[in-house]
């Protein structure tokens, strides 16, 4: 590089080949100190990462920092230009670098530097972990359930910033297009604004997330949106989520319906489940039930609240890492602000630019690294040595200084710590956990969506699965007595002669049966049942169901998968009783 920006000789550049990263053992990463509190949180980070990695692998493997300028320290460099060129070409140049918190110019005419920063190298997608550790002070009862990875387009949305100002010449324009060529009606003087969503914006949000999910072997990914009001733009989000999952994942990924349809709750080893949920429900349910959901995926302003609110769950944003990204280029971050309050004072919590750090680590495969910090962090924060914003919230704290908070976890690093033990213990949980919700989905799968936030859409939603059935010759009193054992209302007769299924129902034993005074122990099912069976695809919708039940007068049909075979059953008492939760199906 030329200008202020030296790269270290010793180190090598990190490149890209076929979408993965070529990482050397001496890669060269970037960093941005960052303004007000930035360089006391930047310093003690950093202290701490080159430890870990020395630990990690014993001289084997070391990061060299090349210093790249932002916000005030650029503008005293670089005659007042707060995002000089220079760093922009660094940071696509390195692919990998981290920064801390920075200030936005004062005065007309200056865009936020983060904003900035996503916009000038295209990184879409803003990917925002957060998980308890140990220790941290929580509001909830619970919150080692919290550990999701949010990751919310940057692009697009309402913050494409395509809005125009009431009263404006451009405002009067766009409003007479509306009302007068499109019979759009809203109030006068209404400031106008634009909310793109497209089919690009999405899939490549959600290939992402979905591959992350599969390479961190998460369980689930959530696509997250409003669609049942907003059809065209968070709708389209959801149907393009989907399709995109369906056509580049399909051998790794299956559908919440198939989950529950297919597979009687249990998800197979390696399959990660798309599902999506409304986002008034996802915030209830990141409260009620967060351990329901492994990665989110979600449009600007949604994943802005989201990932806002959530890491309030567990601790607040001032340990909440955060980084922007692109199919390439990665910018690490801290996510709070400068806090000039405390600036130079060797005071504040260094956490999320800390685990903003630990994200970056991993993103470049050296995994022991970052175990060994997230460790020994709460190995720290539970022996109550914190920064004063936890000494305020725990009894007995310790608090210490930014620097003496980063000296005890390189003491740590550099200690006993047992990294196998801490894994094994972390990966128990998980897969416990699992179990624990396989076994709710799989005993009560109506109840287990209704208390996760699904709302029924399909016939596969609502079925009873693996229906009982029998052969064409059973009796109807055997018949009957399966029925009572099981406690199920029908049971489907497998094909006879004629090669048609058939379904004998509680109400047709009463009609042909009891009515005519004829002896169940001498009638066969077949005899019986109601051929041939009306079944429907998985995938229809409640309101083709109903539909189909009304016009050919029935109360029940039968669900089939690909091959034709019943899989399931649903009948009018199970679509009632789902209108009657949720309301009509949109």
């Amino acid at each position: 590089m030329t200008g202020h920006i030296k790269y270290p000789e010793s180190g090598q550049k990190i490149t890209a080949k076929d979408g993965k990263l070529q990482v050397p053992d001496n890669p060269i990463l970037g960093y941005v100190e960052g303004d007000g509190i930035g360089p006391d949180i930047t310093n003690a980070s950093m202290r701490i990462w080159d430890a870990a990695v020395e630990k990690a692998y014993g001289g084997k493997r070391k990061i060299h920092w090349a210093e790249l300028y932002m916000g005030e320290k650029a503008a005293g460099l670089y005659d007042g230009n707060y995002f000089p060129e220079e760093t922009k070409n660094a940071l696509k140049d390195l692919l990998v670098s981290i920064k801390g918190p920075l200030t936005t110019p004062v005065g007309g005419g200056f865009r936020s530097l983060n904003v900035s920063l996503r916009q000038d190298l295209d990184l879409y997608a803003c990917v925002r972990p957060v998980r308890h550790y140990a220790g941290v002070p929580s509001p909830l009862k619970k919150p080692e359930d919290v550990d999701v990875v949010i990751f919310r387009e940057n692009t697009e949305d309402v913050y494409a910033g395509i809005e125009y100002q009431s009263g404006s010449d451009e405002n009067k324009k766009l409003a007479a297009f509306l009302r007068n060529e499109m019979g759009a009606n809203f109030f006068d003087d209404a400031g106008l604004g634009v909310k793109p969503i497209s089919e690009f914006g999405t899939k490549r949000l959600v290939r992402k997330a979905v591959q992350y999910a599969i390479a961190n072997g998460r369980e689930s990914v959530t696509l997250v949106h409003k669609g049942n009001i907003m059809k065209f733009t968070e709708g389209a989000f959801r149907s393009w989520g989907y399709e995109l999952a369906r056509e580049e994942f399909g051998d790794h990924t299956i559908t919440e319906e198939e989950l529950y349809s297919t597979y009687g709750g249990k998800r197979p080893d390696g399959k990660v489940v798309i599902k999506d949920r409304i986002a008034d429900i996802i915030f209830q349910m990141m409260l009620l039930r967060p351990n329901e959901f492994d990665v989110l995926a979600t449009m600007n302003l949604n994943g802005d609240y989201l990932s806002d609110a959530v890491a309030a769950e567990v601790g607040g944003v001032g340990i909440a890492p955060g980084a922007n990204m692109s199919d390439n280029v990665a910018v690490f971050e801290a996510t709070h602000g400068t806090a000039p309050k405390y600036a130079n004072q060797d005071k504040v919590n260094p956490g999320s630019l800390l685990f903003s750090g630990v994200m970056m680590l991993e993103h470049i495969g050296w995994q022991e690294a970052a175990d060994l910090i997230t460790a020994a962090y709460q190995e720290v924060v539970t022996s109550k040595i914190v920064t004063y914003d936890f000494a305020r919230q725990i009894e007995g704290a310790a608090e210490v200084k930014t620097s003496q908070f980063a000296n005890a976890i390189i003491d740590q690093i550099n200690g006993g710590l047992d990294i196998a033990q801490y894994r094994q213990q972390r990966d128990e949980a998980i897969q416990q956990d699992r179990k624990v919700r396989e076994l709710r989905r799989v005993s009560s799968p109506l109840e287990e969506m209704i208390a996760s936030g699904r709302i029924p859409h399909t016939v596969g939603d609502l079925m009873n699965p693996n229906p009982i059935s029998v052969p064409p010759e059973t009796t109807v009193e055997d018949a009957m007595h399966l029925m009572r054992d099981k406690g199920i209302s029908s049971v489907i007769t497998r094909p006879d002669s004629a090669g048609e299924w058939g379904i004998m129902t509680q109400r047709d034993v009463i009609s042909r049966i009891v009515s005519k005074n004829r002896t169940p122990a001498s009638v066969r099912v077949s005899e019986v049942a109601s051929k041939p069976l009306v079944t429907v695809p998985v995938d229809m919708t409640l309101h083709e169901c109903a539909d189909k039940m009304a016009t050919t007068n029935i109360r029940r049909c039968a669900v089939i998968d690909k091959e034709q075979e019943p899989i399931g059953i649903i009948s009018d008492t199970d679509i009632f009783a789902s209108v009657e939760q949720f309301g009509l199906p949109e």
